[in-house]
């Protein structure tokens, strides 16, 4: 049975920091519109006090969450174990997005390893967490990150992104 919190427990954050991937889940108002569920990894998610989160987003194949936070700022954030204890952690929260040139921009990417592919940082203000068994999430080994996304980027080049990113 799922558990809630109103806050970011530190056991919570424990479990967060240590896991190797996580996935973001936002979605439109609109019935005709898509819900985006996006796998993230690398070492991109951070925790700040007052139940505020933060992640680095790489330039991919869309932007839907960003899309999704301009419209309504709905976010949900969920960590799976794949190795020791069964658990799945969820954050519910309000986001938004922070690209380079905003004001917050110097203050947050200081907490990331910025790489060329960086498009943005994504923030979010949890209101709830919930905890849940995690029983039927199979074992999976991690073996390391792919370089795809960065090979991609240093290919494209500065200019190539930007005109990519538009």
């Amino acid at each position: 049975m799922g558990k809630f919190f109103d806050s970011i427990l530190e056991q919570h954050k424990a479990f967060i920091e240590k896991q190797k991937m996580f996935f973001v889940g936002s979605a439109p108002l609109s019935a005709n519109g898509h819900i985006n569920l996006s796998p993230k990894g690398m070492d991109s998610f951070r925790v700040f006090p007052d139940n505020r989160v933060a992640y680095m987003d790489i330039v991919g194949s869309g932007n839907e969450t960003s899309a999704h936070l301009l419209e309504n700022g709905r976010i949900t954030f969920m960590f799976c174990a794949f190795e020791g204890s069964p658990n799945i952690l969820r954050l519910y929260g309000h986001g938004y997005t922070v690209l380079p040139g905003d004001a917050e921009w110097q203050e947050l990417s200081a907490h990331f390893k910025l790489v060329l592919a960086t498009r943005q940082i994504i923030v979010a203000d949890i209101y709830k967490v919930q905890t849940s068994c995690g029983f039927s999430v199979p074992y999976y080994s991690y073996t390391g990150e792919r370089d795809h996304a960065q090979k991609w980027a240093e290919n494209k080049g500065e200019a190539g992104l930007e005109t990519y990113k538009t």
